[in-house]
């Protein structure tokens, strides 16, 4: 037996899915999602990266350079430091030149473990000023 045309259309109709509550239960997460998620601050350093290229300084006003490389040996004025003596070689070094700040070149491979240590020895050393530069 042949349907009619009408029986047909009928038929569509009832096929198609009604997407208007889904859409309002995704709709319904999303406000929840937002007004339950939390927005702290994580805790961290703040570094201040110089704008323009640095200029030469004069040498009454130089600063003290720690150079820290990927295997994170550190080198004060070209020489190998052991990390336990870079607070009394900063002390030394500032006590020379105490307008002097202390600027530390670390390698991209070196762990931010042994920079976090220099940053320390420098600050128990007195000095306060201390800048970061990358390694290249």
């Amino acid at each position: 037996m042949r349907k009619h045309l009408d029986d047909i259309h009928f038929d569509e109709e009832e096929n198609e899915i009604n997407l208007t509550p889904m859409l309002d239960v995704v709709f319904i997460m999303l406000i929840f999602f937002i007004v339950t998620a939390s927005f702290i601050k994580e805790a961290g350093i703040d570094v201040n990266r110089p704008d323009a290229p640095m200029t030469e300084s004069k040498p009454e006003d130089a600063n003290i350079l720690v150079m820290i490389n990927a295997n994170d040996e550190i080198w004060i004025d070209r020489r190998l430091i052991d990390p336990r003596a870079v607070r009394a070689n900063i002390e030394r070094l500032h006590a020379e030149n105490p307008d002097g700040s202390v600027v530390i070149q670390a390698n991209a491979k070196s762990s931010n473990k042994m920079l976090v240590e220099v940053m320390d020895s420098a600050r128990l050393a007195g000095v306060y000023s201390i800048s970061i530069a990358d390694s290249r």
